[in-house]
């Protein structure tokens, strides 16, 4: 299934999300993914500013921009499978997953930050398992497993479950360096967890990642697609425009043919064999890498800023008592000091402080009695 990721390069415009999902369409994408965006559920507004080619901008006032009513996703759901592509949507809370459950996409993807939002998981989690007591099949999910160790992606799957359940490798970076991807860890992750693996490419080239990817035994290519990549949208640089986007899957359908033409370890060593006609030897063995799951170079600063910790919602005086609405699980992102993590969320909950904390702050245990 190969992916074409609008996230929010609509901005906003009904419009503009029609022609971003006939661009795929024409292009051969399988699917079309959007982002449900609230600000609210993502960022505190004190977290800092993204530089823009307008400027500087708060980066919680550039998502709230992004915001839409619900009413917008449906009706690029219908528009998306009117153009026979599946509709695909990422949650960033709890508001945002329920109002897309409500419109039954054909899956659900979690954003590699997402990967530890433990209670937009379990509502998930809980989603599908009315859905299976009922008869249903459970909506299919899609992980991405960007700035993420091992043991992260274990306790996502052990409140999710595998099935239904498809593992994107990804490195949380705009741009993502081809040569950190490591794409051998698609072997490691199936064989370690039992599920489907496939690729969320943020690299700029629109072959070398996703076809090695596919001599590895890639079933799921996601990647973003864009209009210009001159537009505004926060990932737009990062994005293959249309044409560019039409070679990519080529590029993938070859590499398909391959495989069922002379099986999977010949037509593995077939695509690689191309490529490194292409790529050179030494540059396609370092994309390969040696599928050992770690942090890249390029994300791991980011460890515990992208991903999701606990966050003071507003200034709170010593002594007082903690209660849902004071904290939410929030990324950290640019300027704050990122909190424990959100597996906690239930002990900081009822817990007195023992010192003031400001608004925005990470929750830290020593502020706690």
């Amino acid at each position: 299934m190969i992916i074409a990721e609008i996230g929010t390069s609509h901005e906003g415009s009904v419009q503009k999300a029609e022609q971003l999902i006939i661009a795929a369409a024409k292009a051969g994408a399988d699917a079309a993914k959007f982002q449900w965006v609230y600000a609210d559920e993502i960022l505190h507004p004190e977290t800092g500013f993204v530089r823009l080619p307008g400027g500087n901008i708060s980066l919680y006032e550039r998502f709230r921009q992004l915001e839409v009513s619900s009413l917008f996703y449906s009706q690029v759901l219908e528009f998306t499978h009117a153009h026979q592509m599946l509709f695909i949507s990422s949650p960033f809370g709890l508001k945002s997953l329920s109002e897309l459950l409500s419109i039954h996409p054909d899956a659900v993807k979690i954003a590699s930050p997402e990967l530890n939002h433990f209670p937009m998981l379990k509502a998930l989690s809980e989603f599908r398992k009315s859905e299976k007591n009922s008869g249903k099949n459970p909506v299919p999910v899609i992980i991405s497993t960007g700035v993420s160790k091992l043991g992260d992606i274990e306790k996502a799957l052990d409140i999710l479950g595998t099935e239904n359940v498809t593992l994107l490798h990804c490195i949380t970076c705009y741009p993502a360096p081809e040569t950190e991807y490591n794409l051998r860890i698609l072997q490691s992750l199936r064989s370690i967890f039992g599920v489907p693996t496939g690729i969320s490419d943020h690299s700029l080239d629109p072959v070398l990642v996703p076809c090695l990817a596919a001599a590895m035994g890639s079933e799921v290519t996601e990647k973003h697609i864009t209009l210009s990549r001159q537009s505004a949208g926060l990932d737009d640089p990062v994005a293959l425009e249309p044409d560019q986007f039409a070679h990519m899957v080529h590029g993938i359908r070859q590499c398909e043919a391959a495989i069922r033409h002379y099986g999977s370890i010949c037509g593995t060593e077939k695509i690689t064999e191309q490529m490194i006609r292409e790529y050179g030897r030494e540059k396609v063995e370092t994309v390969l890498g040696n599928g050992t799951k770690k942090l890249a170079l390029s994300e791991a600063a980011n460890y515990g800023r992208t991903n999701r910790s606990l966050h003071f919602m507003h200034a709170m005086k010593s002594g007082s008592i903690i209660s849902s609405q004071d904290i939410a699980v929030l990324r950290t992102e640019k300027i704050l000091t990122p909190g424990i993590t959100p597996d906690f969320l239930e002990t900081v909950i009822g817990a007195k402080l023992t010192r003031d904390v400001t608004s925005g702050s990470g929750v830290q245990w020593k502020d706690l009695l």
